[in-house]
């Protein structure tokens, strides 16, 4: 059983700054890639940004610039640090991770979502 806990969303005003967390814990063999996805209301869940096991990141052209992706392969975590938010940043933020589990099964999970909103 594998489960990823999302942390660090919340209120926050334009310009300002967040942290997101999300650990991974479970019967975990390996991770691959790690990403963040997120949510607005009505409209299609979309990639934030994504880093490889080896480092590598992808950016949605929306938040290049802003936005940092890291991950912590020891703790299983990956984080996203975002700056400089606007009012369209406001969403449902999803941890996803590709997984293989110690039974060898692969898999794709996602966290619980958080909420972040972005208003003054």
């Amino acid at each position: 059983q594998v489960q990823l806990v999302e942390s660090g969303g919340g209120l926050v005003q334009p310009g300002g700054s967040l942290r997101l967390s999300c650990a991974a814990s479970g019967s975990i063999f390996s991770i691959g890639i790690m990403g963040w996805y997120r949510q607005a209301p009505g409209k299609q869940r979309e990639l934030v940004a994504d880093i490889t096991k080896g480092g590598n990141t992808n950016y949605a052209d929306s938040v290049k610039g802003r936005f940092t992706i890291s991950r912590d392969n020891a703790k299983n975590t990956v984080y996203l640090q975002m700056n400089s938010l606007k009012p369209e940043d406001t969403a449902v933020y999803y941890c996803n991770a590709a997984i293989l589990t110690i039974t060898r099964t692969g898999g794709d999970y996602w966290g619980q979502g958080t909420q972040v909103t972005v208003s003054s």
